[in-house]
Parts: structure tokens; sequence; C-alpha cells
């Protein structure tokens, strides 16, 4: 069983994870892209990471300060310059595509092989990872939510995320997004600070 991901929306400030998992918190950023305006970010993200489905399904099961809450597989890349430990506090982006796609197989299938060699050439850029849909047994008391897709890269800092967006690599990636195959709904890009409570 590959790695897998749970996505949370958080209803407070704080967050008690549950034993065991590595898990990270997401709070909104500041940083502007040249492409797209997304509006508000979300006010809290946890992310906790599992190495068997059974144990995030049971990690759920205890999970108290969050709405809606989705399971994804994690597709890791490698980057040039990767941290050699990871930071107290740094800036990530995440994106999320809600679908659907007229062919789910083939969209994801064109997204992985061709969108993460461009995204593995930002400058700066610390970690990459790609998450896809899986099925789950999502508790009674959390909305289970499903996306297309989500992605996420890291950066230092706020500065280096914003020359990031504004680099010839990332309108390589744009130009990559108008050759997706067919999808619909939204696609959202928020720039968050990440700050590991469990590394």
């Amino acid at each position: 069983m590959p790695l897998v991901t749970l996505f949370l929306s958080l209803t407070g400030d704080r967050f008690a994870p549950p034993p065991g998992a590595r898990t990270l918190l997401h709070a909104p950023g500041e940083v502007r892209d040249p492409f797209l305006d997304d509006g508000k970010a979300p006010a809290g993200v946890a992310q906790l990471y599992f190495d068997s489905l059974a144990a995030l399904e049971a990690a759920a099961g205890e999970v108290g300060d969050a709405v809606d809450a989705e399971a994804m597989t994690v597709h890791r890349f490698a980057v040039p310059e990767p941290w050699p430990r990871v930071p107290a506090r740094y800036c990530t982006y995440l994106v999320a595509y809600e679908g659907p796609a007229d062919d789910e197989a083939s969209w994801l299938a064109y997204y992985l092989e061709h969108h993460p060699p461009l995204m593995a050439k930002l400058p700066g850029i610390r970690e990459l990872e790609i998450y896809t849909p899986l099925e789950w047994r999502c508790p009674p008391r959390l909305r289970l939510v499903r996306h297309l897709q989500r992605n996420k890269v890291a950066f230092d800092s706020t500065a280096a995320l914003a020359a990031a967006l504004d680099s010839p690599v990332r309108r390589e990636m744009r130009a990559d997004f108008a050759r997706f195959p067919p999808h619909r709904g939204r696609v959202t890009h928020y720039a968050m600070t990440t700050e590991p409570l469990r590394p």
C-alpha cells in the first residue's frame, strides 16, 4: 500500500492530531499569484500521513476539530534541492482540482506524466507531492469530500514562493494546463504557512 494522506478542514485555531501520524498544519499565507486570484484561503487545513489506509481510517475516527475530510494517495516527486531537514515553518502552495474530468483515469495519467517534471523545475522548490483520490470509510461525523486531484509544492519562505510563481517555469506550467484533457469544476490555489506539528 502506498503512503496515504488525510486532509481535514479545521473549525478552530487548535488541532490535536491523533497519535502516531506525521501531521502538518497549513494556515493562510500572504503571497500574490501574478496569474490567479482564487479569493480567501481556507482558515486552516490539517494534513496527516499514514503508511496504511487502515491506520488512516482509525485515526479519522478520533478527529474532533474538523468538518471536511478527504483521504488521498500520495505521489512524491524528487526535486533538485530538497531540505536536509524540514524547517519548523515554511511556505506551501496548495492546489485542488474539484473535477470532474471527462475521463478521470486519462486526466490523472496525463497530469502525472507531464506536469510534475515542470513543477520540479520551479526555482527554490523544496518538496513536491501530488494527491489522487481513493475509496475509504469516512466517519459519519465528518463530511466526505472528493477532488479530482490535489497537489502541494513547498518553499523556504513567502519570497521564494512569490519568485517561483512569477518565473518562466510557471509560464511553462500554465501552457501545459491548457493542454490538460477535458475537465470541469473549480481549480483553487492558496499560499499557506505550514508548521509540522509532528514531523
